[in-house]
């Protein structure tokens, strides 16, 4: 990728968001502004809001990584992520409207009337707010990496120093604007290129990838492994390298890689001729390229497929409706009407986009299959402009995919920072306010930027997953039993929310921290949804069973607010607005 145009497009990116996150300032004083934009944003302009934050660097760049490597079971990334928004229109989106929160944890204080209940909401809103940040930091990271050479931790610390000034200056109402603007960008960003692409592809005379073994590659291609790396070769092939190739110092020299393992060394460039076979790193043959890629529950992830297909789909279709920087922009609609107006459009926005998501991934299976070898495969949809047209061409188009990465991490990494700053600033600062909601952006924003310079090899779309398990154990059971079940009592919501998002988290901060790598042990870890959920759900269940007379006095009037439009409780029952009214300070 030619870095002048690159730098070029992510620069833009990067200046208009900070110059409206600026002009935010002026437009956003009160409360209320920062936290739900005063609750005046109309359906369609949310729902672009909404597809913006919600279309991450998992979108943008991991989903299509995870097809070039791993094949069609990860297609239920993209389905999930859109179904989880039929579950959140349907059960979710209006009632929470109603209820006049601002937050997670205020929606539960309010229909529980627990300050413990409230606690644990907002450690669970605050780790999965971070768990998620993570890969949109890496996603940054690679970017800018692939564009200047620079250290993967340098994008993500840009990334945080934007998003900081462009949340702290304006907030809700701000970063709607810039969030609407970026949907579509990202749209534009895929679909411009991609009938280039296609053009390109058929003018190559429409080569198919390799379906039940290893890639091939389409055309003679260079590659530079800037780490040492061992390959397993099954077939001999004859590469040009500059560098070293098991132990020996080759320059620009042939040498032949013959059945076996090979170790290359750091900082070498090899080039490949075409129609050789892909060799694969000799620690992760069948994860990198599963024997049966085409093919739907393949047996290449650890051997059980099939669970980690379950697990995945759990997780992701009932996920979403607990990701806090997904649950809040719902606040700033108008009403509960405007709030299921605002997902309907949601849904078709988001399929739009997904859409283009596998023809990325398709593509990379063919021109760019060197990025099994180095694990980049989450730089697919970025090297694809170049390696199929080249030229001028190539890098208009790989500069319009750059700036469309940069908005898809900078836009989810605004709505996270945005979530989890009004938990900090709600629950844990000592008093409430604009100044404190600024305060609270900054360890919003660190911690998973600090965290981000450890954690660096795990794919960013896998990370997301990790993140939609624990909401779908946690926020899940809450907000569905809270919404459409008055028997749920704070014990019962204590107990689901400790066992069912609790074991998650724990899991998957093994399985980031690499405790399990292999085995049955890692499978249960690595997609824990198929059985956190059904125990955050009986926790609750039966817990508050056990505790009928620790319901709340008020659950008859909170469900009655919950379920009625809102011109007929208006006058019966006030709308609960978080901890600043119990406080005395109106938004």
């Amino acid at each position: 990728m030619n870095q002048t145009y690159g730098i070029a497009g992510v620069s833009a990116v990067v200046l208009a968001t900070v110059l409206v996150g600026a002009l935010g300032l002026r437009i956003s004083r009160t409360t209320s502004d920062f936290y739900v934009a005063s609750r005046s944003v109309p359906p369609r302009l949310n729902a672009f809001a909404v597809s913006g934050e919600y279309l991450s660097a998992a979108s943008f760049l991991g989903v299509a990584g995870l097809v070039l490597a791993q094949g069609v079971d990860m297609l239920w990334f993209p389905i999930g992520y859109t179904a989880g928004f039929l579950v959140l229109l349907a059960f979710v989106a209006a009632p929470l409207r109603r209820s006049g929160a601002y937050t997670l944890p205020d929606f539960a204080e309010a229909r529980l009337e627990s300050r413990a209940v409230r606690r644990i909401a907002s450690v669970l809103v605050v780790g999965v707010g971070w768990l998620y940040l993570l890969p949109q930091l890496r996603g940054a990271g690679l970017t800018l990496r692939l564009l200047t050479g620079a250290p993967s931790w340098f994008g993500g610390l840009v990334v945080a120093a934007v998003v900081t000034v462009a949340v702290a200056a304006g907030g809700m109402r701000s970063i709607t604007f810039v969030q609407a603007f970026q949907y579509w960008l990202k749209l534009t960003a895929l679909l411009v290129p991609a009938v280039f692409l296609l053009l390109a592809w058929r003018a190559d005379h429409s080569p198919v990838p390799a379906w039940d073994e290893r890639p091939v590659f389409q055309r003679s291609t260079q590659m530079r492994v800037d780490s040492p790396l061992t390959v397993s070769v099954h077939e001999p092939v004859r590469v040009t390298a500059t560098g070293t190739v098991d132990g020996r110092t080759v320059t620009g020299g042939p040498v032949t890689l013959g059945t076996g393992t090979h170790r290359i060394g750091a900082d070498t460039t090899l080039r490949f001729p075409a129609g050789a076979r892909v060799p694969v790193p000799d620690d992760g043959a069948d994860r990198a390229a599963p024997p049966s890629w085409a093919d739907p529950l393949s047996a290449g992830r650890e051997q059980h497929g099939l669970y980690a297909t379950y697990g995945l789909i759990l997780a992701t279709f009932l996920g979403t409706m607990g990701l806090p920087h997904v649950v809040v922009r719902f606040y700033t609609n108008p009403d509960g009407r405007a709030a299921r107006r605002t997902t309907v459009v949601v849904l078709g926005l988001l399929g739009a986009f997904y859409l283009l998501i596998p023809l990325y991934g398709v593509l990379g299976r063919l021109y760019a299959p060197d990025l099994l070898l180095t694990g980049d495969t989450d730089a697919a949809v970025l090297v694809l402009p170049q390696r199929l047209i080249g030229g001028a061409g190539g890098d208009l188009l790989g500069a319009l995919v750059a700036g469309g990465a940069c908005a898809a991490f900078l836009s989810t990494v605004s709505g996270l920072t945005m979530s989890v700053a009004g938990v900090l600033a709600q629950d844990v600062l000592p008093t409430l306010g604009i100044r404190h909601f600024r305060l609270a952006t900054l360890p919003a924003i660190a911690v998973p930027t600090a965290a981000n310079t450890v954690v660096s090899d795990l794919p960013v779309a896998d990370a997301v997953g990790l993140a939609f398990a624990v909401s779908a154990s946690s926020f899940c059971p809450l907000l569905l039993l809270g919404i459409w079940w008055r028997g749920l009592t704070p014990p019962g919501a204590i107990a689901g929310l400790l066992l069912g998002g609790g074991s998650a988290l724990t899991a998957v901060t093994v399985t980031i921290a690499g405790g399990a790598r292999s085995g049955p042990l890692h499978t249960l870890l690595a997609w824990p949804a198929v059985w956190s959920v059904p125990v955050g759900f009986a926790a609750m269940v039966l817990i508050s069973l056990a505790t009928r007379e620790r319901a709340p006095a008020s659950a008859d009037a909170t469900m009655a607010r919950l379920h009625l439009p809102e011109a007929l409780t208006a006058g019966a029952a006030p709308q609960h607005a978080g901890p600043q009214r119990a406080r005395g300070r109106r938004p």
